[in-house]
């Protein structure tokens, strides 16, 4: 009778570990579908539409890839998922290239472009030609904390700057991802970027409210 309460036991938490694996592989697959429905979806947006929408469509993607890379963490077999992340990645950031190149490229060096980069010299053309591997996570996280430490003293120009920057060092980091950078490495940086995202989002919009109610007065 032991034996077979105990054989009963065994099986019902092999079930019960089967059914959660099936649950995290299934989430998995949903997140990365997801994601890439998504920035298959913006081939249908033209990049004249994009101006008053990119923040929107920024944000909804940089959301969606961090959901996917985050569901796969606990599984064993990922690497096909990670290469359909891979792939829409790719195409995000073509897609997003093309956008920038149509902005207006910043060709002075300002305060806060020092004091989020210090003496690296990130070029006008802003390639980052200078973030490797090695150094990608260091960039990140003396960026995000700098902005974090002079929210407060930030314009609405400066938030602008801050913005531009940041989504040309995203456009590099996705270039780093394909030339070694560590899976630990490339967590970190997600987490990083989860954190930022709605700081970033917040403080712009709070800085162009109250240049908006300023300007009214």
């Amino acid at each position: 009778m032991k034996n077979l309460k105990f054989l009963l036991i065994t099986l019902a938490s092999g079930v019960a570990l089967i059914s959660c694996k099936d649950e995290k592989q299934t989430n998995a697959e949903k997140e990365v579908v997801a994601y890439e429905m998504y920035v298959d979806s913006l081939n249908n947006v033209a990049l004249s539409d994009l101006k008053t929408n990119w923040d929107s469509i920024e944000n909804d993607h940089e959301r969606r890839k961090i959901a996917a890379e985050v569901a796969l963490q606990d599984l064993e077999n990922r690497e096909e998922l990670e290469g359909k992340i891979l792939v829409s990645s790719d195409k995000y950031e073509l897609y997003k290239a093309n956008y920038l190149a149509q902005q207006p490229k910043a060709a002075t060096k300002s305060i806060v472009r020092t004091a989020l980069f210090g003496s690296e010299d990130i070029g006008d053309d802003m390639a980052f030609t200078w973030v490797n591997k090695n150094n990608i996570l260091r960039v990140y996280d003396n960026f995000t904390s700098t902005v974090e430490k002079n929210k407060e003293s930030y314009s609405r120009e400066d938030w602008d700057e801050i913005k531009l920057y940041y989504e040309a060092l995203d456009t590099r980091k996705n270039t780093v991802e394909n030339e070694g950078l560590s899976g630990s490495d490339n967590m970190k940086i997600a987490s990083i970027k989860f954190k930022f995202a709605p700081l970033l989002k917040a403080n712009r919009m709070g800085s162009k409210a109250e240049e908006n109610s300023e300007a009214k007065e």
